[in-house]
């Protein structure tokens, strides 16, 4: 009988609820209802309880459309996996965050110990040296610290808001008013203070703020899933569904990942997807509300550019879950349409070909500038073109660009040479340490009175400290005389400038463990050194340069580091060959020059010069972009979906800059590439006829300061235009453009800038190519008219803005909007829009002054001995352009061909490539590839591309 009363009384309670509930939702228009728990306890005794049931619409994300090359290659594609998701299904109350965080930190080692990695797209890493560091700056960085602070503008922040620390937002979201990562001093005692990351490593605690930083963006929307690791394996999926009842929240559920084809090749072109941003959101849901601050969207590149054709139209359902976030009930489900296909305007082949083609001729310029001496000194009076690269900077570009793990000579498995190298390592590191603690505070040497390696030194503790904020740069006084002493002079101590901010109080020295908050300004500044001394122990910059010292002063030498490279794997070597290295019959640099020269060790990877390039192949005839090349690339399949953030943190902090567009956002001069603008202008402005001579006499001086031809203190002698472009006549291109700077009978340089200026435009020079990728604003010279008609001046250029003005000169005249969109077609292959280039103007020259420029250029060409075994005519122009004296120069070409009926356009360059003969090397090959001169495999050897003999090297 009391049962049955029991029943009744639950049954009556239970109803009342859920009429009570569902009236409510019907008036309130609200579609969802809920069942609560409910529990009946009497005298301890358990009687009866209820699920809560959650009624939710769930929208259901639609596939992402492909993308193909003009050929329909595929270039990238969606593929089913397996997510791992949590949901905040906690109730509300003083132990939600620790049994939140103790499942986070759960299922983050299930998924480790099953070989995946959990989902960052937190805007912090843990850089080399263990510090928290934010991956993004400027503006991207505002955004992130507004989202963290919960504001829905940059300009709504407080300075303090505005200037935080990647490590200060990692304590402020970990502390006890936010995420509560840590523990209390006294657990039972909420008052006894909140020690952030406690009971966790730095690793681990960002891992765990990361995920819920990522669920707090969906706070909004309750019982949405975060994934906390995406494409995982079968054995990550088996661990998390066996431990599934004690990971509250967390579900397995199949997913689509976004994967991409030979993607270093693409990479700068295709992009990645990633979480939507706040900005991004914004600016989307304005145009489409379907887009939700959950999902995924193009972040870079055509993934970006083509978002709303790519994204597809969501579906949903009704999905009913219980408080542990287990579906019970599916319902009215609406399928999610795939979307649209994007076809490019680039050859998926002759991308790839250019790309190995300009490794491989990149190494081969390295390899020719190794010299087996320690250190190389250019002369005062020497051309960067006699820059030589030492062994030893080969040795510790190994070190610097992380090439080598330090990190992994104190592991369990450390090898012989590893463990020999870090005993080396930390008795530099402590005597170095001694010294500079020894210097700041018993002496008192001016900076350019100390080594140059404590000059290195003395540089990165300032820098250290500016980045960690604890020298206030904005407030310091640049005029400062003490200031200017130190920067400028260099004629003060480390010691007395640090004293000096301390004294101006633009040195905050609220962080440093002062035992009295009033002491004086000796104890201030002994813990400030102490501090430093700390801090440089795992300082990266400080102990990346103890390796360059330990190799300069034979502490490790070549040996050393080639043992490493074959302990660490990073080399592949035969028996017979450790054997010879062992023996002494190889030495350490015939094997490193070997390793360069099969590309067992990239250009990249040492980031010396010349380290990077960059080609850009076009249509003439339409203004289609077929190859768009920089190299070096990267692996845009680590960043899409799910940032793979230790992947990130190494092309971050990669010295090559890997995630750089140099076809797009490298700016350098033309060199003499700019001499086609310079002969349209002058011809067509009378100054000079295309049958009238200037006579070179090498020093040019009619105008103070002189300048000097290539070929001075020799001279060309006398020249028609198109021999001035053949010989790339720096004299002639003075003259002309002196002619042509005279206003009211007196030369005014501005006047013959503006006549270039209007030349340059009418070639695309002036604004951005068109191309649907982002692009560094160009810039025309607007200094000294005499230089910048040889392409000096403060001309400024990318590489696919040269390509724009070649493809204009190649078709004599149609100056296109260059694209890289061909078409879109549904999912059936059905043509949506064909995209074509738009003509953006005409050059209208006379005929004789095309004439005389393609001439030239194929003049240019045919003084080339190599371009011999190409059966047709091909017309060309060099171009050198110095950025740096102490480095070498930057090389370009610019090209077409065939001559008489051009199929393709091309502008290529290597930065630092020291002579521009190197670049039109490497164009010659590419010719050979795009025209079937040459098979394929004589060409990509996989080898590096020795260097022919510099011909004509005045440019």
């Amino acid at each position: 009988m009391l049962k049955s009363l029991r029943d009744a009384v639950i049954g009556f309670i239970t109803s009342r609820i859920f009429v009570m509930i569902l009236v409510f939702s019907v008036l309130t228009g609200v579609i969802t209802y809920r069942l609560f728990d409910l529990q009946i306890v009497k005298g301890g005794e358990y009687l009866s309880s209820f699920r809560m049931i959650i009624r939710k619409e769930k929208s259901l994300d639609s596939t992402r459309g492909k993308i193909f090359d003009r050929n329909g290659e595929l270039l990238a594609y969606n593929e089913l996996a397996y997510s791992v998701k949590i949901e905040d299904v906690y109730e509300s109350g003083r132990n939600k965050n620790a049994r939140l965080n103790t499942t986070i930190s759960e299922l983050i080692d299930l998924i480790e110990a099953g070989g995946d990695k959990i989902e960052c797209d937190f805007s912090i890493i843990l850089d080399g040296n263990n510090e928290y560091a934010f991956t993004q700056e400027g503006t991207r960085q505002q955004r992130f610290l507004a989202d963290v602070y919960g504001k829905q503008r940059i300009e709504d922040m407080d300075y303090a808001e505005k200037t935080s620390t990647a490590q200060q937002v990692v304590e402020y979201l970990a502390g006890s008013k936010k995420f509560g990562i840590g523990e209390y001093m006294d657990p039972e005692d909420r008052k006894s203070g909140f020690i952030v990351g406690s009971g966790y490593t730095r690793e681990k605690l960002l891992k765990i703020v990361s995920v819920r930083y990522a669920m707090s963006l969906n706070s909004f929307q309750k019982y949405i899933p975060t994934v906390v690791a995406a494409d995982v394996s079968d054995k990550t999926v088996a661990m998390v569904m066996e431990n599934s009842d004690r990971l509250e929240g967390v579900t397995v559920e199949e997913d689509t990942i976004r994967k991409y084809v030979d993607s270093v090749y693409f990479s700068h072109i295709i992009g990645y997807i990633g979480k939507i941003s706040t900005d991004e959101y914004e600016q989307l849901s304005a145009e489409n509300e379907d887009y939700a601050l959950t999902d995924i969207i193009g972040k870079a590149g055509i993934e970006q550019v083509m978002e709303t054709t790519l994204q597809g139209k969501k579906g949903k359902e009704v999905v009913y879950v219980d408080n542990l976030g287990k579906v019970i009930e599916t319902s009215q489900r609406t399928e999610p349409e795939t979307g649209n296909d994007v076809y490019l305007t680039i050859d998926k082949k002759l991308q790839k070909a250019v790309y190995h083609l300009l490794e491989q001729k990149i190494a081969g310029i390295l390899v020719s500038k190794l010299t087996a001496e320690k250190e190389f000194v250019l002369g005062e009076n020497e051309s960067s073109s006699h820059i030589l690269i030492p062994i030893y900077d080969v040795y510790y570009a190994l070190f610097h660009n992380h090439v080598i793990d330090t990190a992994h000579f104190t592991h369990e498995g450390a090898k012989d040479t590893e463990r020999k190298v870090f005993t080396a390592f930390h008795s530099k590191q402590e005597r170095t340490i001694e010294r500079i603690r020894s210097e700041l505070l018993d002496s008192n040497t001016a900076y350019n009175e100390l080594p140059l390696e404590y000059q290195v030194y003395e540089l990165g503790i300032v820098d250290m400290l500016e980045k960690k904020g604890m020298i206030l740069t904005d407030e310091i006084e640049e005029d400062d005389e003490t200031v200017a002493a130190w920067k400028v002079d260099e004629n003060i101590s480390l010691r007395s400038y640090l004293n000096y901010l301390i004294g101006k109080g633009w040195l905050d020295v609220s962080t440093l463990p002062l035992e009295d908050k009033y002491s004086d300004s000796d104890e201030v500044y002994k813990q400030l050194i102490e501090t430093v001394c700390d801090m440089l122990q795992t300082d990266d910059y400080f102990n990346n340069r103890l390796y360059k010292y330990m190799l300069l002063d034979d502490e490790i030498d070549g040996m050393d580091v080639c043992r490493l490279l074959i302990e660490q794997n990073i080399v592949d070597v035969t028996d017979e060959e450790k054997n010879e290295l062992q023996s002494g019959e190889k030495t350490p640099y015939a094997f490193m020059v070997g390793k360069i020269r099969n590309l067992e060790i990239t250009p990249a990877q040492l980031a010396l010069d010349p380290c990077s390039g960059s080609c850009v192949i076009t249509d003439p005839g339409s203004g289609e972009v077929l190859a768009l090349v920089t190299y070096p690339g990267y692996d845009n399949n680590k960043l899409t979906n799910t940032i793979d953030a230790e992947y990130y943190n190494k092309i971050y902090n990669d010295l090559s800059q890997p995630m750089w567009n140099y076809a797009t956002q490298q700016l350098a001069a033309p060199g003499s590439t700019f001499k086609m603008v310079t002969s349209a202008a002058v011809l067509e402005e009378g100054v000079v006829t295309d049958g009238e001579q200037i006579v070179c006499h090498g020093l040019w001086d009619t105008i103070l300061p002189p300048a000097k031809c290539w070929i001075s203190p020799g001279a060309h002698g006398a020249l028609n235009i198109t021999g001035a472009i053949e010989n790339s006549c720096n004299y002639y291109f003075y003259e002309a453009s002196y002619r042509m700077s005279f206003k009211d009978g007196v030369y005014d340089s501005d006047t013959g800038l503006l006549k270039l200026a209007e030349y340059a435009d009418k070639f695309g020079l002036s604004d951005k190519s068109g191309i649907e990728l982002p692009e560094s604003s160009p810039k025309v010279s607007d200094y000294d008219a005499i230089r910048s008609a040889i392409g000096q001046g403060t001309h400024n250029y990318s590489t696919v803005g040269l390509a724009r003005y070649v493809t204009t000169v190649a078709n004599s005249g149609n100056c296109y909007n260059l694209s890289l969109i061909d078409k879109t077609t549904d999912t059936d292959g059905n043509l949506l829009r064909e995209y074509t280039p738009e003509l953006r103007n005409k050059v209208e020259l006379a005929d004789s002054t095309w004439a005389a420029i393609h001439v030239g250029m194929r003049k240019v060409v045919e003084a080339k001995e190599y371009y011999s075994e190409i059966p047709f005519a091909v017309a060309g122009k060099t171009g050198t352009a110095q950025e740096n004296k102490r480095r070498a120069n930057h090389a370009l070409f610019v090209c077409y061909a065939p001559y008489d009926n051009p199929r393709m356009a091309m502008a290529c360059r290597i930065a630092y490539g020291y002579a521009s003969d190197y670049a039109a090397q490497v164009s010659e090959e590419i010719i050979k590839y795009y025209f079937g001169v040459e098979n394929e495999d004589k060409l990509i050897t996989g080898k590096a591309r020795e260097t022919s003999a510099v011909q004509n090297a005045g440019d």
